[in-house]
C-alpha cells in the first residue's frame, strides 16, 4: 500500500517515494540536554518512533538518525536570541555544562526504554561534529553566503532568496521579529550566527574553518552536519515539533542547501504541540510533567505511550491524567483479550468452531489503511479494538486464533504500547496457589460455604478464581 504523508512544505499529503529505491532516510530533531524530558518532548519523539516502525512495517528498510544538543542551542529560538541553553542550566545548577549534558543524556536514554523507543540506529551529539560543521562553514564563506564579524559567522539570508518557504514567513515578519534582538554585528538583523566567538562560554573549540576564532557553534548548522554526515546530501524525511519548523528547520534548508546545491528533504512533517489540561505546558501553571513525573504516580511507561500517540501526530492532543486511566483501561482489553488467544492456541481452553479470519483480515487491512493515511493512529486503534471485540464474542478454532495473535503482535510492532505477548496465565503467589487447592477440596466435600469463604479470600487479594474445562485456575481481577 502507498504511504501518504503531510509535507509541511508544500502542506499537503505526498506518497513517500525513497530517493533509494527500498531505504528510506530519517532525521529526527532530538533532546537539548539541559534538563529532564517532559512529556511535550516525547510526543515529537514518539511520533517519529511510530514513524519508523510502520515504515518498517510495509517492507522498507530505514537508516534513521536523531541529535542530541549539547551545545549551541539558545533560549530564545523565535529571534535566534538569548543565552545557550547548556550555560544557563549551568549557572543554574552549579554544574559544568559538560556534567549538564551528561547527567540528562543518561536521562533521557532511560525514559526511551520505559517508553519503549526502537533506539535510532545513530544518536550523534552536536560536540561531536565540530569538524564536520566547519567543512560546511568555510564552503559558505567560500561562496560568499556566509560572513565573519569579530571572529563570528552569520548566514546572509539576502544571498537565499527562498529563505522562509518552510514557515510561511514573509519578509516583513521576520524583519519584525529580528528587531527585538538587535545585534551590531549582522550585516541584516535576519542573518542567523554559524559559528559565535563569547570569551565567557564554558564549551568552545579552536575554529575548525579557515581564518576563524574560537568559539562554539550555532544551533542549526549542528543538524545540517549530522544529518549529512550519515544520510548523504538529502534526505527522504526529516521531522520535529512544530516549534523547530521556524527558525531552526528554516535555517537547515538555508544553509544545507547553499552548501549542497541539492533539495535538503523531500518530506518535512511536524507534530503539533502539546496541551496539559487544555492549556499550554507551563510551570507556573502546575501542569508541567516530564516522564519521570507520570512514572511517579504509578503509571507505566506502555501508558503514558498509549496516551501520548493515541492522537495523530498534526492534530491537537490534550493531555490528561483521565487520558492515562483511560490508557491503562485499553491496554488491559487488549491484553486480556491476547491472554485468552493463548490460551486457545495452547489448548488450555477448549477451541470452538467460530471463525475469526474475516475479522483478522478486516483489522489489518484497516490498520494498515489507516497507518498509510499520514499516521493516522486514532483510526488504527479503532482497528484494534475492532478486533478485541470480535475475539472476545467468538471461540475460535486454534488456528483463528493463532492468526488473530500475529494480527495483535503485528499492531504492537508498530504502535508499541500494548506490551508483550502475555503468558496464558498470570503466576499467582504461592499462599493464593494453595488457597485454591483448598477451596477445590472443600467444593468436592460440598462444603460451599467454606468454598465462598475462600473465594472472597482470594478476591481480596485481587484475584478471581476461573472455572474452565481444563480444571480452576487463577487470574488477576
Amino acid at each position: 500500500m502507498v504511504i501518504r504523508l503531510h509535507n509541511s512544505l508544500t502542506r499537503q499529503l505526498e506518497e513517500l517515494r525513497p530517493l533509494r529505491p527500498g531505504t528510506v532516510t530519517m532525521y529526527h530533531c532530538g533532546p537539548t540536554v539541559y534538563s529532564s524530558p517532559h512529556i511535550g518532548n516525547f510526543r515529537s519523539f514518539l511520533f517519529a518512533d511510530v514513524l519508523r516502525r510502520f515504515v518498517e512495517d510495509q517492507g522498507l528498510a530505514v537508516t534513521q538518525v536523531m541529535n542530541i544538543t549539547d551545545v549551541g542551542h539558545l533560549t530564545l529560538d523565535d529571534i535566534e536570541g538569548g543565552e545557550d541553553k547548556m550555560e544557563a542550566a549551568s549557572k543554574k545548577t552549579g554544574k559544568t555544562a559538560w556534567q549538564i549534558a551528561e547527567q540528562y543524556i543518561e536521562e533521557f536514554r532511560l525514559c526511551q526504554q520505559q517508553l519503549r523507543v526502537r533506539l535510532p540506529h545513530h544518536m550523534p551529539r552536536a560536540t561531536e561534529f565540530i569538524a564536520q560543521m566547519g567543512v560546511i562553514i568555510d564552503d559558505l564563506l567560500a561562496k560568499d553566503v556566509a560572513y565573519q564579524v569579530n571572529g563570528s559567522v552569520y548566514f546572509a539570508i539576502e544571498k537565499f532568496p527562498a529563505y522562509g518557504k518552510l514557515s510561511g514567513k514573509v519578509i516583513d515578519e521576520l524583519e519584525e521579529g529580528a528587531r527585538v534582538a538587535v545585534n551590531d554585528e549582522k550585516h541584516d538583523p535576519r542573518d542567523f550566527a554559524l559559528w559565535k566567538v563569547d570569551a565567557k562560554h564554558q564549551m568552545q573549540w579552536d575554529a575548525p574553518f579557515r581564518g576563524g576564532s574560537r568559539g562554539f557553534p550555532g544551533w542549526h548548522i549542528e543538524c545540517s552536519a549530522m544529518s549529512t554526515h550519515y544520510l548523504g546530501e538529502q534526505l527522504d524525511i526529516h521531522t520535529g515539533g512544530e516549534d523547530n519548523m521556524f527558525p531552526h528547520h528554516e535555517c537547515e534548508i538555508a544553509q544545507t542547501e547553499a552548501h549542497t546545491g541539492k533539495r535538503f528533504v523531500s518530506i518535512w512533517m511536524h507534530a503539533r504541540h502539546l496541551l496539559v489540561d487544555g492549556k499550554k505546558m507551563s510551570k507556573s501553571l502546575g501542569n508541567f510533567f516530564t516522564v519521570a513525573d507520570i512514572l511517579g504516580k504509578g503509571y507505566t511507561g506502555l501508558e503514558l505511550r498509549y496516551a501520548l500517540i493515541r492522537v495523530q501526530y498534526r492534530q491537537s492532543l490534550n493531555f490528561t491524567l483521565a487520558g492515562l486511566d483511560e490508557a491503562r483501561a485499553a491496554i488491559a482489553r487488549v491484553q486480556q483479550c491476547r491472554r485468552r488467544l493463548v490460551r486457545l492456541r495452547d489448548g488450555l481452553e477448549r477451541a470452538g468452531g467460530d471463525s475469526l479470519g474475516e475479522a483478522v483480515t478486516s483489522a489489518n487491512e484497516a490498520f494498515t489503511a489507516a497507518m498509510s493515511d499520514d499516521l493516522n493512529v486514532s483510526e488504527a486503534l479503532a482497528a484494534v479494538a475492532a478486533l478485541v471485540a470480535a475475539s472476545n464474542k467468538a471461540t475460535p478454532l486454534r488456528d483463528d486464533a493463532t492468526a488473530a495473535l500475529a494480527a495483535f503482535a503485528r499492531f504492537e510492532d508498530v504502535l508499541g504500547c500494548f506490551g508483550d505477548e502475555p503468558a496464558a496465565v498470570d503466576e499467582a503467589p504461592a499462599e493464593l496457589r494453595q488457597l485454591l487447592g483448598q477451596r477445590n477440596a472443600a467444593k468436592k466435600q460440598k462444603d460451599w460455604a467454606a468454598a465462598d469463604r475462600i473465594r472472597d479470600e482470594i478476591a481480596a487479594a485481587g484475584w478471581k478464581i476461573v472455572d474452565a474445562p481444563t480444571g480452576a485456575r487463577l487470574e488477576k481481577a
